[in-house]
């Protein structure tokens, strides 16, 4: 099943998409589950949407304003040097533990909105990411336990700007920048995706691929990632983690190639989605 939240005649709602219509569940659910995230938090979700799509008005998804799967997460926690042709282009060496770091929610931008390059940068880079929503709360989850925790799958293209990003050790400052991190188109959940480790991922830049791995090629899986992160802090339905880039981006080329405003920038995840933007530049008004 695929679910999306979005925009419509100036409600926010969440919907069921099949083909080219979204069934507005949300206007069935809503007083029960405010969110799409809120409907997550139900362990029998998916059977609750079911029963909901037959008393569900039909929408056109092309006259639809979509948002981020989960518009505003109570987390985002990224992963970094995750696949080990990433590792070994950017001259890391392997840890024992995963990289991590956090995004803020208004850093997001969804699927056909633009990626917004910022203003004081000229380094804005792709990397195509398996994001995983969570579904069940938890803390200490073991590994061997934490699939069960998953609502569902998500592409993502965490733009990174890369000279800020190098401005200290810490990663925050080059992943926050306003709409620079898309995520989207939909959610698809994870009765769909029996092994998340086993995924074709690939980016493309004006119709020409840039990455192309599989899910396998990570070092820490997704189930690993859930029991070490939910060792730190406890995950809630609709927290988002993002799972990391492989091989290829920009700036470890030679020369670099860095996404510019005009371009078209594609992430693809076999039975997940595509996941589609154009990148602008970025406009400051002044105060």
């Amino acid at each position: 099943m695929r679910l999306c939240s979005y925009f419509h005649n100036g409600r926010a709602g969440y919907g069921v998409v099949a083909d080219d219509r979204i069934r507005d569940i949300s206007s069935v659910l809503g007083d029960r589950f405010p969110t799409l995230a809120n409907l997550l938090a139900e362990q029998d979700f998916v059977t609750i949407c079911r029963q909901a799509i037959d008393r569900s008005a039909e929408l056109p998804l092309a006259g639809i304003e979509l948002q981020a799967p989960i518009p505003n997460p109570g987390k985002i926690i990224c992963v970094g040097l995750n696949y080990h042709d990433h590792m070994v282009e950017t001259r890391h060496t392997p840890t024992q533990h995963p990289t991590l770091f956090a995004r803020f929610a208004d850093s997001q931008c969804a699927h056909g909105e633009p990626m917004l390059m910022p203003s004081v940068s000229t380094q804005f880079d792709f990397e195509a990411e398996l994001a995983v929503i969570i579904g069940r709360s938890g803390r200490n989850i073991p590994a061997d336990a934490a699939l069960d925790h998953v609502a569902g799958y998500s592409c993502y293209n965490d733009g990174s700007v890369r000279d800020w990003q190098t401005h200290t050790s810490q990663f925050l400052p080059g992943k926050n920048f306003p709409a620079t991190g898309a995520f989207g188109p939909f959610l698809v959940t994870s009765d769909e995706i029996p092994d998340p480790q086993d995924l074709a991922i690939s980016c493309r830049l004006n119709g020409e691929t840039v990455q192309a791995a599989r899910t396998s090629q990570m070092i820490h899986s997704v189930a690993q990632l859930i029991a070490y992160i939910s060792s730190i802090t406890p995950l809630s339905p609709g927290d988002v983690i993002v799972t990391g880039t492989p091989g290829g981006v920009g700036f470890a080329r030679v020369p670099p190639l860095f996404m510019k405003e005009g371009d078209l920038v594609e992430v693809d995840i076999e039975g997940v989605g595509l996941l589609h933007n154009r990148i602008a530049r970025e406009t400051i008004q002044s105060a």
